[in-house]
C-alpha cells in the first residue's frame, strides 16, 4: 500500500478535528479532564451499536476453539498492544493454553515497550508474522486498526483469508480498508478524538471493550464460567489463591475451611472443587463428570445428584 495522502487522511473519521474540543488548551485542569471525559461518554454506545457483529464474531471464535483452532489478534501500535494485552490475560483468567489466544504486534515484542511506528507500513511483515504461527483454517484472525487502513494488518488479513481462516476486522472508521478483507467487520464509530488523531484515546477504549467482549463471551460459551464466576482461574499468585477460595465459597455456600480443603484435594482446580463440595464426590469422579459435560460445570451438575 502507498502512503496515505493528506486528502485521504483528513477524511478518516478518526483523524478529523473535534469541534467540541477546539479550546482544549485553554482549559484549567478540571476543565481539561472534564472535556476529555465528556468525549469518552459515547464510547460504550458506539460499541453497543456493533453487538450483532460482535456476537457473530464470538460464535465463530467458539466454533474455532471447539475445532482445535486459535484466536489470533494482530495489529500495530496501540491496537497491537491492546491485542497482546487481551491475549496474555486469558491463560490466568480462563486456564487456557498460552497458544490458544495469541497477540501479534508490528515490530515484535520490542514494540510493546518502545514505539516502532514504521513497522506498521509493511504488509509483508504482517504476512510473515502470521505465517510463523502456522496458520490454519481452524483459526480466527482479528485484525485491529483504528484507522482501518494499516498496511501490516491489511497484509495479514489478506493472507489469513487465503489460508481459509475466519477473518474479523476491528476499526473505528466507516468503510475501512480492512473490512474488504474480513468475513466480519466490527466498527464502533467513536468520532473524532478529543486530541486530534490520538487514537489511543476513544478508539483505543472502544477496541479494548470489544476485545474484552470477544474473549470473555467466547470463554463463557466454552465452559470457563459458572454463574458469573471464572471457575478455570489459575491460582498463580497469592491473590489468585484467595480468589479461588472465594469462588468456591460463592458457588457452593460453604465456609472457608471447606473451600480450602476441597481445593487442596482438587489440586487447586476450582471447577473440580465446586463439583466436589456440591455432590460429595471425589476428585477423580468430579473430573470425569466435568469432562463428560465438555467442561461445562452447570451441565455436569445437572447430570449428577447433589447432596
Amino acid at each position: 500500500m502507498t502512503a496515505p495522502s493528506v486528502e485521504q487522511l483528513k477524511h478518516l473519521l478518526s483523524e478529523t478535528r473535534n469541534p467540541n474540543t477546539y479550546g482544549l488548551d485553554q482549559q484549567d485542569t478540571l476543565g481539561l479532564v472534564t472535556m476529555i471525559n465528556a468525549e469518552d461518554q459515547g464510547v460504550a454506545l458506539a460499541v453497543q451499536s456493533q453487538l450483532p457483529a460482535i456476537a457473530d464474531a464470538v460464535d465463530h471464535i467458539v466454533a474455532g476453539f471447539n475445532a482445535g483452532g486459535r484466536l489470533i489478534y494482530i495489529g500495530a501500535g496501540t491496537s497491537g498492544r491492546l491485542g497482546v494485552l487481551d491475549a496474555v490475560e486469558c491463560p490466568p483468567t480462563f486456564g487456557v493454553r498460552h497458544e490458544q489466544v495469541i497477540g501479534l504486534i508490528a515490530g515484535g515484542e520490542k514494540a510493546m515497550f518502545i514505539a516502532q511506528e514504521g513497522a506498521e507500513d509493511d504488509p509483508k511483515a504482517g504476512v510473515a508474522d502470521l505465517d510463523a504461527q502456522h496458520l490454519s483454517s481452524k483459526d480466527v484472525v482479528v485484525g485491529i486498526a483504528a484507522s482501518g487502513r494499516t498496511p501490516y494488518v491489511v497484509g495479514a488479513l489478506e493472507f489469513a483469508k487465503q489460508q481459509g481462516a475466519v477473518t474479523i476486522a476491528l476499526s473505528c472508521n466507516p468503510n475501512a480498508t480492512i473490512n474488504a478483507h474480513a468475513d466480519i467487520a466490527i466498527t464502533p464509530e467513536v468520532g473524532p478524538e478529543a486530541l486530534t488523531g490520538s487514537t489511543r484515546m476513544k478508539s483505543g477504549t472502544a477496541q479494548k471493550l470489544v476485545l474484552n467482549l470477544l474473549t470473555t463471551a467466547a470463554m463463557v460459551k466454552i465452559g470457563k464460567c459458572y454463574q458469573n464466576l471464572m471457575v478455570d482461574v489459575k491460582a498463580t499468585n497469592q491473590k489468585l489463591v484467595t480468589r479461588s477460595t472465594l469462588i468456591v465459597m460463592e458457588a457452593t455456600g460453604c465456609d472457608e475451611a471447606t473451600a480450602v480443603q476441597a481445593l487442596s484435594h482438587a489440586d487447586g482446580e476450582v471447577k473440580v472443587a465446586i463439583f466436589m463440595v456440591l455432590t460429595g464426590q471425589d476428585p477423580h469422579l468430579a473430573r470425569k463428570h466435568i469432562e463428560q459435560a465438555k467442561g461445562h460445570l452447570r451441565d455436569a451438575l445437572a447430570m449428577t445428584p447433589q447432596r
